[in-house]
């Protein structure tokens, strides 16, 4: 397996090695400089950079290339062209020019734009950005050569998520930068944002699963009673993979090492039938390439087995569902990185000033991030005793918890808290030393020894959000307590206490689940959105725009158009949502019932005709209870219609949104109660999808 990864890792990558081998060493230098945000790119280097791409994929067996840029859709979109062009006698020639590498144009009007671009003014442009390597995407419908791009209209803004993570990179690279050299006179020229997302899904028979047409059409099951095993016993975490899903792995593995991702770890998740792949940490935007590379992978390989995966946040119903730890953290151009305590925190200025930066940041823009981490699906997840609640706190541990409250109470820390050795009792095992503090997997936003993990992201969503907002609103923090300390000549540590006593309400290193909490959480006055469409607004809340343009992330009219956008999608998701229950119950589950109900009441009248005596008051009693339910059934799925019709009718945006949430939501829960109870009651061969003992156990 060593001699597969080597072989493998990188292969379709148009990486430092082979742009040291296709490129003049004049030409290689100028773009390694742009590539490492040194200076901008040089567009006289486009030809030759183009002609060495085209080589390079060409012999790779590529016919041709695209801009693949990542778009409001949260996916990503490539157009193909291929490499075919004519010479002035009409012969066929391969070109593929520097104008063609550099820009592309594209129809922005398709696209979501919340308003920025109309039906009629369609252009758009895509860029390359160089800071993100150019790969092979092999299919067995043959090679493309991507291109990263971002994405943008004809009058500059943003259409896509690439764009302001770039600039939110910036951001905090001019920040921090500006904060170790003035504060701490540590001379530092980049900033790497170093983040690691963990990818949580369910893998399901293919079958099966284009049985059920809510699996289909939402990604989640819109019906299902629970089976009679589930995760009670937990016997799928981190158990034995089974053979044909390690095939799958395998297989994954090496679709990614292709493309450079750092697939790293694979495992069993807590529910039946889902998974963890996670990589090697990388820098930001590179991080969130590999993330919808891998997605893509998942996807496009389980068809190869046979099987199916879910990347929705909740799946199935009663078991757990799935996210996306986004491990984050700030790593200097000499690789010190800066959430590192070190052996003695409490005397490390720096690090506490980057760590109180982050709980400002944190705190002041806790409805932010709930928004910036979640789509409609991570509502059914977040709070569930599976993942954080939707109450954003930061859990820092014994140790740094320690420090801080010593900060707040007498104005300076003395001491750190060191990790004892853990001694097991076991002569034949090495007695080790243990960490300072344990893990806290309730807390949505938590320390964990040189890095913060947002646990709250969900498994289908795109990381760039969450790491845009996150890269921002730190940036501003930073500034503001550089000011405060350059500008106003306040002490380091004066400035840090200060700020930590100011914001401490966010700090919290007990159980997220309990009620307690949420009533504690509530007395300080720490936001709770439940659903993400209460979370939209404050995409449009004075302080966020003003913290967005102040770092030239965002304009105002952008992040207006994504609160759009975000409200578009959160109605025409419970829209289909609906209109998917309404057809199941008309044309599948209802028509199952009756001929349930004509099949109970044929055994009745035969059984009396067999014997005047026989007793069917069982037979009618089941008869009885499924006819109750069916009415129940039947109430609920012509009040659903009738709630999706009035919910057209409202304006596009906040309001139509909100009535979905509200009126529609609550509706197809009472639609799916009925039918769920039936599904225990019908006979299994009458019933018609696969239930979750089928999708989850077989």
């Amino acid at each position: 397996m060593a001699n597969c990864l080597i072989d493998n890792f990188e292969k379709n990558v148009f990486n430092d090695e082979v742009m040291k081998e296709r490129l003049s060493s004049e030409v290689y230098t100028k773009l390694k400089m742009a590539i490492d945000n040194r200076e901008k790119l040089d567009i006289s280097i486009a030809d030759e950079v183009a002609s060495a791409m085209k080589g390079w994929a060409i012999e790779k067996g590529a016919t041709h290339f695209t801009h693949w840029f990542q778009p409001m859709t949260g996916l990503t979109a490539e157009k193909h062209d291929s490499f075919v062009s004519f010479d002035k006698n009409k012969k066929m020639i391969l070109e593929f020019s520097g104008k063609e590498l550099i820009q592309g144009e594209s129809d922005a009007s398709s696209f979501p734009s919340g308003g920025l671009r109309q039906t009629f003014e369609a252009r758009g442009y895509t860029t390359w950005d160089c800071t993100s390597p150019v790969f092979l995407k092999e299919t067995k419908a043959g090679v493309t050569l991507c291109i990263p791009t971002i994405f943008c209209s004809y009058t500059g803004e943003a259409l896509d998520k690439k764009t302001p993570l770039l600039r939110s990179i910036r951001a905090i690279n001019q920040e921090t930068i500006r904060a170790l050299k003035e504060i701490f006179n540590v001379e530092c020229n980049k900033i790497d944002v170093s983040v690691g997302p963990e990818q949580e899904y369910f893998l399901v028979d293919r079958d099966k699963y284009l049985k059920r047409e809510d699996l289909i059409f939402t990604g989640r099951t819109l019906f299902g009673a629970q089976a009679p095993k589930s995760q009670a016993v937990e016997a799928h975490y981190y158990g034995t993979i089974k053979e044909n899903v390690l095939e799958f792995m395998k297989e994954v593995n090496i679709e990614l090492w292709k493309l450079g991702v750092y697939a790293k770890t694979q495992h069993n998740e807590a529910a039946p039938a889902q998974y963890e792949i996670a990589p090697i940490y990388n820098t930001v935007n590179i991080a969130t390439d590999h993330n919808q590379l891998t997605m893509e992978a998942l996807k496009r390989v389980a068809r190869h087995h046979n099987l199916e995966v879910l990347l929705h946040e909740k799946p199935f119903k009663g078991v757990n569902g799935s996210g996306k730890h986004n491990n984050w953290s700030l790593i200097t151009d000499s690789g010190k990185n800066l959430f590192s305590p070190g052996k003695m925190p409490h005397e490390n200025n720096i690090f506490l000033f980057f760590l109180t930066a982050v709980i400002k940041a944190v705190d002041e823009n806790a409805l932010l991030l709930r928004m910036a981490s979640s789509g409609p699906g991570n509502d059914f997840r977040l709070g569930g005793h599976e993942a954080p609640p939707a109450i954003i706190s930061i859990y820092l541990g014994d140790q740094i918890g320690d420090i801080v409250n010593q900060i707040i109470n007498t104005g300076d820390a003395k001491t750190s808290k060191k990790g004892d050795v853990l001694n097991t009792g076991v002569d034949s095992v090495i007695a080790f030393r243990k960490d300072a503090t344990d893990r806290n997997r309730t807390s949505p936003f938590a320390f964990t020894g040189n890095k913060f993990e947002f646990r709250m992201v969900g498994s289908s969503e795109s990381i760039a959000c969450t790491n845009i907002m996150l890269n921002g609103i730190v940036a501003d923090s930073i500034r503001e307590m550089t000011d405060e300390v350059v500008i106003n000549k306040k002490n380091v540590r004066e400035v840090i206490k200060e700020t930590l006593t100011k914001h401490q309400r966010i700090i919290f290193n007990g159980n997220n689940y309990t009620e307690e909490w949420k009533k504690e959480a509530k007395k300080r006055g720490l936001p709770n959105a439940v659903s993400f469409v209460d979370s939209i607004k404050a995409l449009i809340d004075p302080h966020t725009i003003e913290v967005m343009d102040r770092n030239k992330i965002y304009t105002k009219t952008e992040l207006e158009s994504r609160a759009e956008i975000y409200y578009g999608v959160y109605a025409k998701t419970i829209n289909i949502e609906a209109m998917t229950m309404i057809e199941m119950a008309s044309k599948q589950y209802i028509p199952a019932v009756i001929k349930y109900m004509d099949k109970l009441s044929e055994t009745i009248v035969n059984v009396k005709q067999a014997s005047n005596s026989a007793d069917t008051t069982v037979i009618e009693k089941l008869l009885n209870d499924t006819s109750i339910l069916l009415l129940e059934a039947k109430e609920a799925l012509e009040n659903l219609k009738e709630k999706v019709a009035i919910a057209e009718t409202k304006p596009e945006g906040v309001k139509r949104a909100l009535f979905y949430r509200k009126e529609v939501f609550t509706i197809m829960g009472a639609l799916r109660y009925p039918i769920d109870k039936l599904e225990l009651l019908v006979d299994a061969d009458l019933w018609p999808v696969p239930s979750y003992g089928d999708l989850m156990f077989n």
